[in-house]
């Protein structure tokens, strides 16, 4: 059985073992039903609704009710509100499996074409029904509008420059045909900041010029003190901010504060399409009270229990001071597994300006003999507490891609076997302080840049500093604002920069490989590389190495691969090269991420994978089947 054909079936099995009228109305709502001024909750969901099964998702049916509060660093971050609740056309599940949320079902031809089903029924938080029409909406009157994108779509739903062929198939059915196999499109419906289709027509249509009354517009865009219409609508209509109260959503909660504001509240979307296996509506929680702490400050408030809900703002560092106080103020601290593929990797710059460091640093053996200087075993003991896995920068073994020679490629700490290896190469001459010299006479003194934005990073290097000596290589760390950290790497100035590992340390085959390719400036090991093609030759340099030009190639064969399977293929001989070749030298993977949660809060995984992607944080565990068992 499909999954189409299986969700057919558990809607049906629904419907007859509760019935409509057997549908639970959240509390929350009854008063506003009971008043006329929303329709019964059988009325309000789609006709195929998304069946959450709770029991399949190892969790328990919730009750409704209550308030969740959790804390974030900054204002803006009020948008981490649509990571969390990870509404998507398309979404990963726990397993990490794209499956129709939004969507009913969908269809895939060649890699190429595809068909997206809704959900008949579906409304906006409004009310409004949600159909091709808002997909119509944004791909010819926003996507396609000079005013509103001088420069046409967005690059993510291009092909090589070139965008798809859009249809509207019926009222809710449409198409996106391109001319290639774009294997992007899916997972970036489903990414944490996904790619939006859609907008809310019925709603933005006021602030266009196309269809809206010009002075009436005119005032709008005076009212809200803007400069004209196009800047008004790119403003009220951004589905990813919450900057808007109005505008509509079909998030499970949506925003009800105003900003400025130092507490945002976000209350239950009424015509959520999910339900729970006994027909009830999801969210079981009313209402998230998002509030705004210095990043500082976090870990202090999640310690006495201001925070309901907390992974954000949290570090290993601070596990101590939150399990001491962990019954005083009656919360549980969970470690769940960082997804990145390294904690702290070091990024040996293959582009930097020093001629006789860049002929070093391209020097296979050279990366292989920096990675075998480091004392992993002893940096997760010190730092970890011997709960991190010391490993090379690749794919954890919650990927599918995992294989263990990749996590312990040239990852051993053998001093003797890198002292021998930095020989072959030629550096046999020291000075007086054992330091090995360069060809030009210079002792191999490296300054390993940091963003400063991370403590523990500066602890880390001590440790790989004293490992290094061992080798004749001494290291100097210094500290410079993210911007100025990245301009100097982009510039050539940098010889070694320090920075987490993969930022998605578990995906799948039909994950795009692109950060192990040099194809872009921000890959901090081959920057300028990454340059020349972003610009398309204009800037930056060319890929000149051999086994680099290989994974371009690789990268550029994955794009146009039409299977899974074939996909698969590719990434694993990218993974081997990657490995293999050292181009980042990572310490250690796996490492804890401090999870709160109030006592009495359910369904909340005791163990996860905490990462932006693939898994949007706390999103693909579902926060809408999160409820309070003692409210």
């Amino acid at each position: 059985m499909n999954f189409t054909s299986a969700l057919i079936a558990a809607t049906v099995i629904l419907t007859s073992a509760a019935g409509a009228a057997d549908m639970k109305e959240p509390p929350y709502l009854a008063a506003q039903v009971a008043a006329g001024k929303l329709p019964a909750v059988s009325e309000r969901l789609p006709e195929m609704p998304h069946v959450t099964d709770l029991a399949a998702l190892g969790k328990k049916p919730g009750k409704y009710g209550g308030v969740l509060r959790t804390l974030v660093g900054r204002e803006k971050d009020i948008r981490l509100m649509n990571v969390y609740g990870y509404s998507r056309l398309v979404g990963y599940d726990a397993d990490i499996n794209l499956q129709p949320d939004i969507l009913e079902s969908y269809e895939v031809e060649e890699s190429r074409i595809f068909t997206l089903h809704l959900r008949k029924g579906h409304r906006w938080s409004d009310g409004h029904p949600f159909t091709a029409e808002d997909f119509r909406y944004y791909w010819e009157d926003v996507a396609n509008n000079v005013a509103l994108s001088p420069v046409g779509p967005p690059e993510e739903l291009m092909l090589n420059k070139q965008p798809p062929i859009f249809r509207v198939i019926d009222e809710t059915t449409v198409q996106y045909e391109y001319a290639g196999p774009n294997p992007y499109f899916l997972s970036q419906l489903a990414a944490p900041r996904p790619t939006y289709l859609y907008r809310p027509a019925h709603y933005l249509k006021q602030f266009h010029e196309k269809y809206a009354d010009p002075a009436t517009l005119a005032a709008l865009v005076e009212e809200h003190r803007r400069k004209n219409w196009a800047q008004l609508h790119n403003r009220i209509g951004h589905m990813y901010n919450n900057s808007n109260t109005a505008l509509p959503t079909l998030e499970p909660w949506v925003v009800a504060t105003e900003a400025p504001a130092d507490r945002y509240s976000f209350t239950r979307n009424p015509y959520f399409h999910r339900v729970d296996s006994d027909g009830h509506q999801l969210p079981y929680i009313d209402e998230i009270s998002m509030s705004i702490a210095a990043s500082g400050v976090v870990p202090i408030k999640a310690g006495t229990g201001e925070t309901d809900l907390q992974g954000r703002g949290l570090a290993f560092a601070d596990f101590t001071f939150l399990k001491q106080n962990e019954e005083r103020y009656g919360y549980n601290v969970n470690l769940w597994r960082l997804g990145l593929g390294s904690v702290m990797a070091l990024y040996p710059n293959l582009n930097t300006s020093d001629a006789e460091y860049r002929k070093l640093f391209r020097d296979v053996r050279f990366r292989r003999a920096l990675s075998m200087a480091i004392n992993r075993d002893e940096l997760n003991e010190v730092l970890f507490y011997g709960l991190a896995i010391p490993a090379a920068n690749t794919v954890l073994p919650s990927s599918p891609l995992f294989r263990e020679d990749y996590q312990q490629a040239w990852s051993n700490f053998d001093p003797d076997a890198a002292n021998a290896l930095l020989d072959d190469i030629g550096l046999t001459k020291r000075n007086d302080d054992g330091l090995r010299l360069l060809p030009d006479g210079r002792a191999i003194e490296i300054t390993v840049e940091t963003a400063g934005e991370r403590p523990q990073q500066v602890d880390a290097l001590q440790l790989v500093k004293d490992s290094w000596l061992e080798i004749g290589v001494r290291i100097f760390v210094k500290n410079s604002p993210r911007e100025t950290f990245r301009n100097r790497i982009f510039s050539g100035e940098t010889l070694i920069s320090v920075w987490p590992g993969l930022d998605n340390g578990a995906p799948t085959a039909d994950d795009s490989p692109s950060e192990i390719a040099p194809i872009s400036q921000q890959h901090l090991q081959w920057p300028k590389w990454g340059q020349y093609v972003e610009t398309y030759g204009k800037s930056g340099e060319p890929v000149d190495m051999p086994e680099a030009m290989k994974l371009a190639a690789l990268y550029k064969d994955w794009t146009a691969t039409t299977t899974t399977e074939a996909r698969r293929r590719i990434w694993h001989e990218m993974l081997k090269i990657h490995a293999d070749q050292v181009y980042t030298i990572g310490t250690v993977c796996c490492s804890v991420q401090p999870v709160v949660t109030k006592a009495g809060l359910e369904n909340v995984p005791q163990e996860g994978l905490w990462a932006w992607a693939p898994t949007a944080q706390f999103g693909i565990y579902r926060p809408d089947t999160f409820f309070w068992s003692n409210q």
